[in-house]
Order: structure tokens, then C-alpha cells, then sequence
């Protein structure tokens, strides 16, 4: 009998970054990284479930620049790149620790594995990520949502009327190209999310939304159920509010699962460990030193004497923690059970990179957990589309603003270090707009003049939305990355006030537009009048 449902949703997201002006560009591994580390294991622990005959749910955003990333052609070509290095890595770390037991061991480990990954990427997918969510998607065990066009952060945007609108819009249209059907759901930027947005949402057929707890909780009415089932907006739109308790169990620093001695530690990198002669060829040309993904030691505990990796002794532990997992969210439904007019709903989003990329035994903990619950036939994992044919009818609440950054509200994305960015955003999408309305009913003859100009502004768009990504003021506010942070946000400004600037003056570098058009080349059938006032649905 089911006594409630589990709704895990992964949320895939990383900022356009693609340098072809250089030969190796450390940024870019940001997507390498994600994809060798996470994509492709989570993946891969899908494929052993239709091996095995298992039949599981899950749900992941994928966002639209996440999206165009991974069906580039260029970044492909680096990220087999990567990989042949990595096995190459490896096959020497098997020379140098041949006398070494315990860490021949993991050295053989990391060669077998990576050339697993390899072969499942070019072999099985076809070298393109996207071919295994589709197939997923399409037996549907795999629902796919998307995020904003560029994960702009949505509340911070609203000054200009056109600036949100084309964040969801764009996001559609970048969803239909690449996966062939409608997005029904949406991962709203950094869950942000600010009162009479589901008006846009709905416009552009999204039907439901996440949201951090307390967007639900401090809600207007305040929800009878809390957080434990979906609650309607008063547009009609299902918003999906996080589990505290499920969030807690993995991600907290102190009581979290990747925290077990057993698990394998993160910062114990070779690529810092080494002496640079042997180790150089492998990390940033520049010697600057770089996690390569090979690691030896487990976390162990908190000193810095790391025992030996066992990766059989941490698999098995992830059955452990997963039969832990689940065991508490028996007794979580039982405990919720008498209050509720339905089976309970425990909704559990994580960052994807989470599982794999930091958690290394993350997808492993995954796929038991699914094999437990369809196992035990308990608890049953859903996806959005799957909860809301069960039980169409729902509470209806007002959510509140929100958002899942530190202290639940938008300072993260502005405050005294960040705040910089955000007259420029609106600058830009002001004077796109007024571009967009005054050239709207520009004919689509097929003529120089219109083809060019029509390339301009479409260009201008991209610079925009690259501008408007929220992970550029995240990153600074986290004290991360904060140069290549300031340096893009930048970069976009200055590049889109040039071509505004020269385009109005009938003065452009034609050089300079190709370069962009090569470098910037998110939304390659983008329409700069998703901007204009007259676009209106």
C-alpha cells in the first residue's frame, strides 16, 4: 500500500562559458567536470535500471544554457579532449604506484572507470548528454523541465516589462528545439520567486514550479498542509515546495550522508598533490594547479592523516545511507499521515553536480535509494506530472517572495558587492526593447540590409541574457571566481553598449559582430523581437 510520494528533482545548471580564442581555458572545465562527474554516472545508473528491468522516476531541470552547452560541437570535441587525458592520467598513475597496493588499487579503479565513461558517452550516447535524457524522457521515467533562458534572477529583472517575459519565453522555445516537446515545468532561477509571476509562467504553458519552503509556508492563506502536497497558485499553477528534512539529511555539513569517513575526500587532488614536472601536462597550461578527479584518500575524519580510498567499502555504504534514507521517510509519512487529507508528498531538490562532482558516491546513494523504494512499495517516487494526475485538485495559496539562497530572500544576488551589476542589466534591456519595438516591423526579405541588421540585433540579445545570468553576482557574493565573475559581467555590458553604440551610427565592425556571433553563440535561432512590446500573447 502507498503511504506517500517522494518527488526528487535534480537541478542541472551551469553559465555559458565557451573561450575558443584560447587553446585551454580553465572555466570551461567547469561543464567537463559536471558532465564526466555527474551527467554521465547518473546517467549510466539509468541505463543499469533498464538493464535490470527496474522502473524508476526522476525529474531534472536542465537549463537552457546547460542545454546549448552540451550539443555544441566545439565543447564536445574539448570534452573528449578531457577525457583522453584523464585516461592517459591514469594509466601513468598505475606506473607510479604499482608498488604501492592500496593505491594501485584506486589508480586501476579510476582507469577502468574512466574508460567506461568514455565508451558509454561515444558509444551509447552518440557523444551528446542530450540523447540520453531524451531517451529517458520519452519512456517516461525521466521528466525534463527547464530553468530561465540564462538563469537570470527573475525578481531583480522585473523593472523592464520585456526582461522576464523573454527569460521564460526563450526558455521554451530552447526546450522544444532540443528535447521535440513542450516544457510543462520550469526550475525558476535560484527558486526565486516574486508575487504575480506565475501570470508570466502560465502565458508560455508551464504548468507547475518549485519553490523554497517558506515561499509555500508564509503563503496567503497560509497552506492547511504545509509543505507535505502541492499547493494551486491563483493562476492554477502547481508550485512544489522543498522538504526540509529530506534537504537536511544530505546536504548539511554537520549530519549529511557525503560527510561519512568512508566517502571519498574532495580536495585530495593529485593535480595538487604531485610535483608540477610529473603532474603540468595535466592541469592549466599557465602551471596553475587544478583538480584532475583523481584522488586517493577518504575523507577519514578531521585531520589532515587521509587513510587509503576503498571504493567497495564506500559503495556498500552508500546502501547503508540509502536503507537509512528511506527507513526515515517511513517513519516521516507516518508521522504526517494523520493530518493530511492524501497520501503525503516529501519533495527533495538538489543540485545536480551534488551527486557525482562533490558527493562522488552520490549516484550510487541515488540509484538504491530508487531500487529500496520500489522495492519495499512504501513510499512512491513520482515525478510533477505523474503527482498532479493523482490529485489535480489542490490547496490554493498566494506563494510568498522567496528564494532558496542563504536566509530565503534575493541579498545574495544583491547586496553591497554585487549591486553594481543591476543598472547596467537595466540600462541594456531598456534600450533593447526601444530596438526591438522600433524595428519589429523591419521586413524578413532575405535582403543584406535586413539580414544584417537583423544579426545585430539578435546579437545585442545575447549579450543581454549573458549578461543576466545569476551565477556572475552568486559567485561574487560567495567570494568565488570573483574575477571571472566581474570580468564577464563586464565583458557583456561593454559589448553590447559597442554594438548598440556602432549600430546606431551605421558603423559596425563586421569582425567584431562575427567574433561575438562565434564566441557568444548561445540561441542560434534567437529573434531579438521577443523583446518588443508588440510581442504580446
Amino acid at each position: 500500500m502507498i503511504k506517500g510520494y517522494w518527488l526528487p528533482v535534480l537541478h542541472s545548471h551551469l553559465p555559458f562559458v565557451k573561450h575558443p580564442e584560447y587553446d585551454y581555458f580553465l572555466e570551461e572545465h567547469w561543464l567537463f567536470e559536471a558532465i564526466f562527474e555527474t551527467y554521465l554516472p547518473l546517467l549510466m545508473r539509468m541505463k543499469r535500471f533498464e538493464a535490470d528491468g527496474v522502473d524508476f522516476r526522476l525529474t531534472v531541470s536542465v537549463s537552457p544554457p546547460l542545454v546549448e552547452m552540451l550539443d555544441d560541437e566545439y565543447l564536445t570535441g574539448l570534452f573528449i579532449k578531457y577525457m583522453d587525458r584523464l585516461i592517459e592520467l591514469s594509466q601513468k598513475e598505475m606506473k607510479r604506484v604499482q608498488n604501492d597496493g592500496s593505491m594501485l588499487n584506486v589508480a586501476t579503479f579510476y582507469y577502468k572507470r574512466f574508460i567506461e565513461i568514455k565508451t558509454f558517452f561515444t558509444d551509447v550516447l552518440g557523444s551528446n548528454v542530450l540523447n540520453g535524457y531524451k531517451y529517458f524522457s520519452d519512456k517516461g521515467q525521466l521528466e525534463i523541465i527547464t530553468c530561465g533562458a540564462t538563469h537570470g534572477f527573475l525578481p531583480l529583472l522585473r523593472t523592464n516589462p520585456r526582461a522576464v517575459e523573454a527569460q521564460i519565453d526563450l526558455a521554451t522555445q530552447c526546450h522544444y528545439e532540443h528535447f521535440g516537446k513542450a516544457a510543462t515545468g520550469i526550475w525558476l532561477p535560484e527558486c526565486a520567486y516574486y508575487e504575480e509571476l506565475d501570470e508570466i509562467l502560465k502565458k508560455y504553458g508551464i504548468k507547475y514550479f518549485f519553490l523554497e519552503s517558506h515561499g509555500v509556508n508564509k503563503g496567503v492563506p497560509a497552506p492547511k498542509f504545509s509543505v507535505y502536497s502541492a499547493v494551486h497558485t491563483l493562476n492554477g499553477l502547481a508550485a512544489f515546495a522543498r522538504d526540509p528534512e529530506t534537504s537536511k539529511q544530505v546536504w548539511s555539513s554537520m549530519s549529511g550522508y557525503p560527510g561519512s569517513p568512508e566517502y571519498r575526500d574532495f580536495y585530495r587532488d593529485i593535480g595538487f598533490d604531485l610535483e608540477m614536472d610529473y603532474i603540468k601536462p595535466y592541469i592549466s597550461p599557465d602551471g596553475n594547479r587544478v583538480f584532475t578527479g583523481i584522488k586517493y584518500y577518504k575523507i577519514t575524519g578531521k585531520t589532515e592523516d587521509k587513510l587509503p580510498y576503498d571504493p567497495v567499502a564506500a559503495f556498500h555504504k552508500t546502501k547503508f545511507h540509502a536503507e537509512h534514507f528511506c527507513n526515515a521517510r517511513y517513519e516521516q509519512v507516518e508521522a504526517l499521515a494523520p493530518s493530511m487529507d492524501r497520501p503525503p508528498l516529501m519533495v527533495s531538490p538538489y543540485d545536480a553536480e551534488l551527486y557525482g562532482h562533490w558527493w562522488f558516491e552520490g549516484p550510487d546513494f541515488l540509484y538504491h535509494v530508487l531500487l529500496q523504494l520500489q522495492k519495499d512499495k512504501t513510499i512512491k517516487p513520482v515525478t510533477p506530472t505523474e503527482y498532479l494526475s493523482y490529485h489535480p485538485k489542490n490547496q490554493t495559496v498566494a506563494p510568498s517572495p522567496s528564494s532558496w539562497g542563504e536566509n530565503g530572500y534575493y541579498d545574495v544576488w544583491l547586496n553591497e558587492d554585487n549591486s553594481w551589476i543591476y543598472r547596467h542589466l537595466h540600462f541594456m534591456a531598456g534600450s533593447l526593447e526601444k530596438l526591438a519595438d522600433e524595428y519589429y516591423d523591419m521586413p524578413d526579405d532575405g535582403s543584406d540590409i535586413s539580414l544584417f541588421n537583423k544579426r545585430v540585433l539578435d546579437q545585442l540579445a545575447r549579450e543581454l541574457l549573458l549578461a543576466q545570468s545569476s551565477d556572475w553576482a552568486f559567485l561574487i557574493t560567495q567570494g568565488t571566481a570573483i574575477e571571472y565573475s566581474v570580468k564577464r559581467t563586464k565583458e557583456h555590458i561593454s559589448n553590447f553598449n559597442a554594438l548598440m553604440s556602432s549600430f546606431r551610427s551605421a558603423a559596425v565592425d563586421i569582425d567584431f559582430l562575427k567574433w561575438l556571433e562565434l564566441k557568444n553563440s548561445i540561441f542560434k535561432n534567437l529573434n531579438f523581437r521577443v523583446y518588443s512590446s508588440k510581442n504580446i500573447r
